[in-house]
């Protein structure tokens, strides 16, 4: 190969240590050749003798300004040497000269991502993103909610155990958030679910008696709040006790307890009917049955003079079976 004159890249990675010599040898012969300096610089990069790969490679550069070769093995051998502002000046000049071999810009990102963590690590202490979280109840649950928003569908690393619940969330920036809780009294952890929203991150646990906590975390002493329940009455009570006050209570927490989609949309309609004026039930339930359930209508002065007709969503087909 060395008398034809001809180094190709194929021929130095079969041997790099034969190829370093017969380049040696035709440099002898014809040391103005910037293409074999070049080359050269391929046979000690292969080799590890970086600071050798440099020499070669500026070597070319002086003897063919215009190659942008010489400025990749240049800038290759010094990234190695952990050069980097000097690999970013080589590979940034190669581009330049040519601007359509994408390998330049992998090398120059390369090097830009080693400046930044070297930049961080010595001068910047990295933010650590403040994430909120908050705690409310029902009569069955406790649910933790962190307010972390686009949290990735496996980002969430979860442990309930019969008191305390450990979570890891791996935040859309990138970094973890980890919370750890020692809670106030018993759950059940097979009953106990997480749900990812757009938002924020669910932790429902199920308690294992249905208790008021008075706070989440503690030392687990036995709360004398009870739930009401109607089928037992205070037969030890000291003082007189306010149960339809504890009946009202228990009802807000139920409803504070935050639905979604059709479940929301459900309990919304409960409620409108449980609470409205006789006419109004009297025009849900008729435009509802009139209507095969695509009209619901709280005026009873609109509907209770005609027959409500069918009136679907305009997506959607109706169908009679």
């Amino acid at each position: 190969m060395a008398t034809e004159r001809s180094f190709p890249d194929s021929f130095i990675d079969e041997d790099p240590q034969q190829a370093l010599k017969d380049l040696n040898g035709a440099l002898k012969g014809d040391s103005d050749n910037a293409e074999w300096f070049c080359q050269r610089a391929y046979a000690h990069i292969l080799l590890k003798n970086y600071n050798c790969a440099v020499e070669d490679a500026k070597k070319a550069q002086q003897l063919q300004p215009s190659l942008p070769l010489a400025f990749m093995r240049t800038g290759i051998a010094e990234y190695h040497l952990k050069q980097y502002e000097s690999a970013h000046a080589s590979f940034t000049q190669g581009h330049q000269l040519d601007d359509s071999d994408t390998t330049f810009e992998v090398w120059i990102k390369r090097c830009e991502e080693k400046l930044g963590v070297r930049t961080q690590s010595d001068n910047v202490t990295p933010a650590v993103p403040h994430v909120k979280h908050d705690w409310y109840q029902t009569e069955s649950q406790v649910i933790v909610t962190v307010m972390a928003k686009n949290v990735p569908k496996d980002g969430v690393c979860v442990s309930f155990t019969e008191r305390e619940l450990s979570i890891t969330i791996r935040l859309a920036s990138g970094d973890n958030h980890d919370l750890n809780f020692h809670l106030l009294h018993a759950i059940d952890p097979q009953q106990s679910t997480f749900k990812i929203l757009t938002t924020k991150v669910e932790f429902k646990m199920k308690k294992t008696d249905a208790i008021r906590w008075e706070k989440l975390e503690g030392e687990g002493q036995e709360s004398n709040i009870k739930h009401f329940n109607p089928n037992e009455y205070p037969t030890s009570s000291q003082q007189a006790c306010k149960w339809d006050k504890i009946v009202v209570d228990i009802g807000e927490e139920e409803n504070t307890d935050k639905l979604e989609g059709d479940a929301a949309l459900n309990k919304l309609f409960q409620q409108i009917y449980s609470d409205g004026s006789d006419e109004v039930k009297r025009a849900m339930n008729k435009s509802f049955m009139e209507s095969a359930g695509t009209v619901l209508s709280t005026n009873w002065v609109d509907v209770g003079k005609r027959k409500v007709e069918m009136n679907p969503p305009e997506d959607v087909e109706y169908k009679k079976y």
